[in-house]
């Protein structure tokens, strides 16, 4: 039996208010959607979401990475690599990026599921994620949201098995973004509804279920992708399901979070279902892609991971759209990206471990933690006895702190602290926190974010945030 074993969800805590966007007033508890800050991006997220699906589980158990999104901050470099070494997987761990298309999450899903009823993998990690942009004001832009969500596929304790797909391919030309485009673009509402979603989606859903010998009252939950609140709600009627079996698309308070729509709403969809129940989730982008899975017994033994319902309920609302324009270099920037070749690709290939993986050591002698790695221990002096130890999965207090009105950010100032992580003093930022309510003592835990960005291209190191 093979199918999802684990899971688990990211949404950025920062939330934009839809009657914000252009500048207008908004009103508490309107709809809104989670918006990735200044140092996320989709491999941020990325890693977010694998750390929640991952928790309490061994990494390097792990033997392969699947990565989808439509929004990798490079063309010609693997996210799939960072992502895991972030997450400390094995350096022998097969790794792969999916993209060029919004159904690319569900792809990655049958990829991995492929993988492991082949015998190639145990356990296969799945993470989509996207962060896509629409022009500022434009039509599109109140509709798109950021997230993702991370499945662990094996054939050990299965939670939900998969039991079948059913894919069609199309082309049209509906939504689409250009190589050097920051944009995604939509043709006119009418013709992405009815000559490309809703019939794409209907046909691989009716399609699957006829596959399997199924009928539609056999799913407790159907999780569409959409476009939009409008078009959900036209294919759920077009497939005559009913209002109690239809997963909530979370229009109003997330969005369309590309990639990772489908996958999204089946990890939120897993948090509520009972043994037995059935789940059929379909995406769509130049054709649609539909999975079935099947409840086991085995999620009711699955302590509840950070999934999408916990993540909602952490918020913050952006206080302008100006600012939340300057969180994605939208507007006028005093300090504008380096052209040069940014941070050297020799340090960084150096420091990796240190870095990406934010990997300490400790030392046998006296048990003492150090960061960075050192060939002498600072507490009893030994030299080349020490062990590595992951940082990123502990806790620290912070000794000091300042603020920095001089580092480039839309919500200045940016918070700098030495945080006391067991014994080890690193210098780090405080992120999704206001400064007001940062204090010595504070308990952080650790998140993977962008710095900044250099000759073209991000870069990314751990940040602290408060404890949850």
């Amino acid at each position: 039996m093979t199918g999802i074993t684990r899971y688990g969800a990211y949404v950025p805590p920062t939330r934009l208010p839809i009657e914000a966007i252009g500048g207008r007033a908004a009103k508490p508890g309107g709809p809104e959607k989670a918006v990735a800050w200044n140092d996320e991006d989709a491999i941020t997220l990325a890693v977010a979401a694998g750390r929640n699906c991952l928790e309490g589980t061994d990494p390097q158990q792990v033997d392969g990475l699947v990565f989808a999104s439509t929004t990798h901050p490079f063309h010609e470099k693997q996210a799939a690599a960072l992502i895991a070494r972030a997450l400390d997987l094995r350096r022998d761990v097969h790794t792969a990026d999916i993209g060029g298309s919004l159904r690319a999450g569900t792809t990655a899903l049958g990829t991995a599921w492929n993988a492991v009823e082949a015998g190639t993998s145990r356990s296969v990690l799945v993470i989509a994620s996207d962060c896509r942009m629409a022009a500022p004001g434009s039509a599109l832009e109140a509709n798109l949201g950021d997230g993702a969500a991370a499945f662990l596929v094996g054939s050990q304790n299965v939670i939900a098995r998969i039991e079948g797909s059913h894919t069609v391919s199309d082309e049209i030309v509906d939504v689409w973004r250009g190589d050097n485009d920051p944009f995604s673009h939509s043709w006119e509402d009418r013709f992405v509804t009815q000559e490309g979603y809703a019939p794409r989606i209907q046909e691989a859903v009716e399609a699957l279920i006829a596959k399997l010998g199924r009928a539609k009252n056999d799913y407790a939950r159907y999780a569409l992708y959409a476009p939009d609140k409008r078009s959900h709600a036209g294919a759920a009627r077009a497939l005559g399901i009913a209002p109690e079996q239809i997963q909530d698309p979370l229009f109003g308070r997330l969005g369309n979070t590309g990639a990772a729509f489908a996958p999204v709403q089946l990890a939120a969809a897993l948090e509520t279902a009972s043994a037995g129940d059935r789940i059929l989730v379909a995406s769509y982008g130049d054709g649609a892609e539909a999975l079935s899975f099947e409840v086991t017994e085995a999620a009711q033994e699955l302590d509840p991971p950070r999934g999408v319902s916990w993540h909602l309920d952490r918020r913050r609302t952006v206080a302008s759209y100006n600012q939340y324009l300057a969180s994605r270099g939208l507007g006028p920037q005093e300090w504008p990206s380096q052209n040069g070749p940014g941070l050297s690709a020799t340090i960084h290939f150096r420091e990796r471990d240190d870095d990406i993986a934010f990997r300490g050591q400790i030392c046998r002698k006296c048990d003492s933690i150090q960061f960075p790695a050192q060939p002498v221990c600072e507490t009893c002096f030994a030299r080349d006895e020490f062990d590595p130890t992951r940082l990123a999965d502990r806790c620290g207090r912070v000794v000091t702190y300042t603020f920095d009105y001089f580092f480039p950010t839309p919500d200045p100032p940016t918070v700098v602290s030495v945080v006391d992580i067991d014994g080890a003093r690193v210098h780090i930022q405080v992120a999704d926190c206001p400064p007001e309510d940062v204090e010595i003592g504070m308990e952080l835990e650790f998140v993977f974010r962008r710095i900044h960005e250099a000759g073209g291209r991000p870069n990314y190191f751990w940040k602290g945030v408060p404890r949850a």
